[in-house]
């Protein structure tokens, strides 16, 4: 077993939850490595929740004068790899368990790309939609205020994530320049190019989403070349893993974003739904398809299932109605534990999240590096160094597989943890 711990034996037995809840799913996930493993109990206490949480509630004023109160969170997971980062999302219904169990997620993404960050989230709850682009900023502005004491680029590094982008990431980089009377802009990934954004982020979820998923279908027997695929959540992640399938030769059938779905069996060209998406914000009446529900896509007989939407989207309750032969987890959470279990013993090959989202926290990395080092690569060096580290991962995750007879989350959890509580263990305890 790769580390240098040395494991005792658990005192107690935790089994995943059947629970729908990310956090609880979150903690099952890093139970079951944990007992894999056969953690140290206290080790095992000490991973299993966030160093710090914050909770901040601030006004802002709105076009018509009005003031809202809205609340925000930041949570770091862990420290001890390195400075934490994890992305910041605008949605209505954001709670602090959202955020706990995403931070703990990108603990384990930067573990298992094996860079020297830990894992962080937030963001607010709010319904952006709502909120012009004078409002967004304003309340983008506040919030980084109230943060802004966790915040830096020694310390915890923001990154875009659900309704967020590089605009968002821009003013935030601002805000903490101003406190500090100077540019700092390897406080923030994500940026635009032209105030210390790095080339490549546009393409690198998705880039990095299909390396593994082109790792999966070979010793699945799947020809990319020729795959039927079918993706959940058509946004801006879901658009860029489409345009990365299409110039590998798969043929997409089906879309679906929030609120409908769409497909066509003979193929949907990635660049006409794009272009609609963006012009619409919406993929219902697109030209050459026929509407369906998001059931009836998960349903599809295809070979590749693409959940890039948000979480919990396949439960114990749709896991028997999925007919591809692999589902690439590219949103957090796409499958909840029940759902990968009974997935698993219907043959399907899920490629999880913690390797199959971590094409942006790789590039996270190179443009927080590249800011600090005030000298830029080529997108050609990006796009080589990126699939360097996701294809040594994902070979590092089936190797495991293999070898200990578990599927590739058990494995990717096993690898990400230890390395995690190698690190703990060679800092120790203060004091």
């Amino acid at each position: 077993m790769p580390g240098t711990l040395a494991y005792a034996p658990m005192t107690t037995s935790r089994r995943p939850s059947t629970s729908n809840g990310i956090w609880t799913n979150a903690q099952s996930e890093l139970d079951a490595a944990a007992e894999r493993l056969h953690l140290d109990e206290a080790m095992h206490r000490v991973l299993r929740v966030p160093k710090r949480e914050l909770t901040v509630n601030f006004p802002v004023t709105h076009d018509d004068g009005h003031v809202e109160v809205y609340t925000g969170y930041r949570v770091h997971h862990n420290i001890n790899r390195g400075p934490t980062s994890g992305g910041i999302r605008y949605v209505p219904n954001l709670d602090l368990d959202e955020v706990r169990a995403l931070a703990m997620l990108n603990t384990w993404k930067a573990a298992l790309v094996q860079i020297p960050f830990g894992g962080s989230a937030g963001g607010v709850r709010v319904n952006p939609r709502r909120l012009s682009d004078n409002e967004r900023q304003g309340l983008t502005r506040r919030y980084t205020t109230e943060i802004s004491i966790i915040l830096g680029p020694d310390s915890d590094i923001p990154s875009p994530d659900v309704n967020t982008g590089s605009q968002t990431m821009a003013w935030i980089m601002d805000t903490l320049s101003m406190h500090q009377g100077h540019t700092v802009a390897a406080s923030v990934i994500g940026k635009p190019v032209a105030v210390g954004g790095t080339r490549g982020r546009r393409s690198a979820t998705g880039r990095g989403a299909v390396r593994c998923i082109a790792a999966a279908a070979t010793v699945q027997g799947v020809a990319i070349e020729s795959a039927r695929v079918a993706i959940q959540g058509f946004g801006r992640v879901g658009m860029t893993v489409a345009e990365e399938l299409a110039k590998a030769g798969a043929v997409i059938i089906g879309l679906a974003d929030d609120r409908a779905a769409v497909g066509n069996p003979k193929g949907i060209g990635h660049e006409r739904a794009t272009g609609w998406m963006r012009e619409h914000d919406a993929v219902r009446g697109l030209p050459e398809t026929e509407p369906m529900t998001k059931a009836d896509l998960f349903a599809l007989d295809c070979d590749i299932l693409v959940l890039a939407g948000l979480q919990g989207e396949i439960t114990d309750a749709n896991a028997g109605t999925i007919r591809s032969r692999i589902v690439a987890e590219v949103a957090n959470g796409g499958a909840t534990p029940a759902a990968d279990v009974l997935l698993a013993d219907r043959g399907v090959t899920v490629i999880p999240d913690i390797i199959c989202s971590a094409g942006s926290t790789v590039l996270g990395y190179f443009e927080w590096v590249q800011d600090m080092q005030a000298f830029f690569w080529s997108e050609r060096e990006i796009e080589r160094e990126l699939d360097r580290i996701v294809d040594k991962a994902m070979a590092g995750i089936q190797a495991m597989a293999t070898a200990e007879n578990v599927d590739l989350r058990s494995a990717a959890m096993m690898l990400a943890v230890s390395r995690v509580a190698d690190a703990t263990m060679l800092r120790g305890l203060y004091p």
